[in-house]
């Protein structure tokens, strides 16, 4: 009797698992919902609240769109990338009046100085990490300067990634008026998202006007190192346009999701005067935002897309890489039809797990006859290149939680010259990185890398 009513109990837990899938528009790789399936089956009174807790990672449903209105003859990585995002709802690309980007964390610290300077009306920050550490110490105080200058300084930060913020730093800015709040704290209510959807993207953002993001949070390690150790090699930069302005809608719809405390209202500062129009081909640059609260995983199909119409050469840094199948397959494929397929990582990052689960990528791409290297020091960019075409920067790393869970932000470069400058960054930064040399793994160890890579990285 008790055998069949634990029977019956776990029949209804994947009925439960089934219907909520379903009603959610919750898509998911085969492999993560095979990884959700034998949880819930396997441990039932364990598996069910925790799916329940963690198992959805969108917050709007699929919607049909048409077909995409590009209609260029161009069979290009750049075209079919627009085209892509176009159809899935992305604002088309637009030129900007500069782009920027930062060569090391000495010039990324000295554009994020200046983007805080710049405000005169409002200031908008969003970043996974504030650390009580001196870089930490130097943005709050940066902050109440501005905010007691009569600018509307906001700061958002992810209550996971910044944990260990320092509440006597919270409790200065909050005095000097800044408002902060905190994206998904771990107690919240559950209809307000999961506790697994992290807030990962970086913005500073100045007067709807200026733009500072990239892949670097707001600690030593990222800008100055800690005494001990070099800065991480990391790539930000600045945007002026419209980008920024598109920018502050995504910083807009966090901050109305955190549910905080009511805003006091404060008077703005007179609009600046407009800036000069770009030309046609100037800084033309394109927002991608990917996580919970768009339909579609963008950066996702945006990445598939131009791997397959790739024709010479694709790049990629990255700090962790723990592709889905999907992902793997199409940089396989284009290896082996002889596209130069070049990725970068870090030979031992910082999380140990993330080393363990791309074990068996690495080595898979590497048989298909791409060309791996290893930077000696802790790599933190993200950056991917595409037949000269077309260039991505931003805080999206090439893992499954990056690319399906977490909020990410990745900008589309499309201008020669910017496409230059990342090319130029990359080879100047990782001229000296080892080949990687690929070792067979035992059965022990490809049964832990795979139970890594499902645990860690899939649910």
């Amino acid at each position: 009797m008790l055998l069949l009513g634990h029977f019956v109990f776990v029949l209804a837990c994947l009925l439960i698992y089934a219907i909520s899938t379903h009603v959610g528009g919750q898509r998911r790789h085969p492999s993560a919902a095979i990884a959700w399936v034998l949880l819930i089956a396997l441990l039932p009174y364990i598996g069910l609240p925790f799916y329940l807790i963690f198992g959805s990672r969108k917050f709007v449903r699929p919607q049909r769109h048409g077909s995409a209105l590009t209609s260029t003859p161009e069979d290009t990585p750049r075209a079919r990338a627009i085209a892509t995002l176009e159809g899935m709802g992305m604002a088309a690309p637009e030129p900007q009046q500069t782009v920027r980007f930062h060569a090391d964390g000495a010039a990324a610290w000295n554009a994020l100085l200046a983007v805080i300077d710049s405000a005169h009306s409002q200031l908008d920050i969003c970043t996974y990490i504030l650390a009580n550490d001196e870089v930490g110490q130097r943005v709050v105080h940066q902050l109440r300067l501005r905010a007691s200058a009569g600018v509307r300084v906001r700061l958002l930060l992810d209550a996971v990634g910044s944990l260990r913020t320092s509440r006597r730093q919270i409790e200065l800015l909050r005095a000097s008026g800044v408002q902060v709040r905190w994206f998904m704290p771990l107690w919240h209510n559950p209809m307000r998202g999961r506790v697994n959807l992290r807030n990962h993207r970086k913005l500073a953002i100045a007067d709807g006007r200026r733009l500072w993001s990239g892949g670097r949070n707001l600690a030593a390690e990222y800008f100055t190192g800690d005494g001990r150790t070099p800065a991480w090699t990391d790539l930000s930069f600045t945007v002026q346009g419209t980008l920024a302005k598109q920018a502050l809608r995504l910083f807009e719809s966090h901050w109305r999701h955190t549910n905080g405390p009511q805003e006091n209202s404060r008077q703005t500062a007179a609009p600046e005067p407009a800036e000069p129009v770009p030309g046609v081909d100037q800084h033309v640059a394109q927002l991608v935002p990917s996580g919970p609260d768009q339909a579609e995983d963008t950066v996702h199909a945006l990445l598939l897309t131009t791997i397959y119409r790739a024709s010479r050469r694709f790049v990629a840094v990255t700090p962790y890489f723990v592709p889905d199948d999907s992902l793997l397959t199409a940089l396989r494929l284009a290896a082996l039809r002889g596209v130069r397929v070049e990725l970068i990582v870090p030979a031992r990052s910082n999380h140990r797990l993330a080393d363990i689960a791309r074990r068996r990528a690495l080595r898979d791409l590497a048989a298909a006859g791409a060309q791996i290297r290893l930077a000696a020091g802790m790599t933190h960019a993200k950056a991917i290149m595409v037949d000269d075409t077309l260039a991505l920067c931003g805080s999206l790393n090439l893992d499954a939680r990056s690319l399906f869970l977490n909020f990410e932000l990745m900008v589309a470069f499309y201008a020669s010259e910017d496409i230059t400058a990342i090319d130029h960054w990359i080879g100047a930064n990782f001229h000296a990185a080892r080949r990687y040399v690929p070792r067979s793994a035992s059965l022990g160890r490809d049964i832990l890398e795979g139970l890594v890579r499902w645990l860690g990285f899939q649910i």
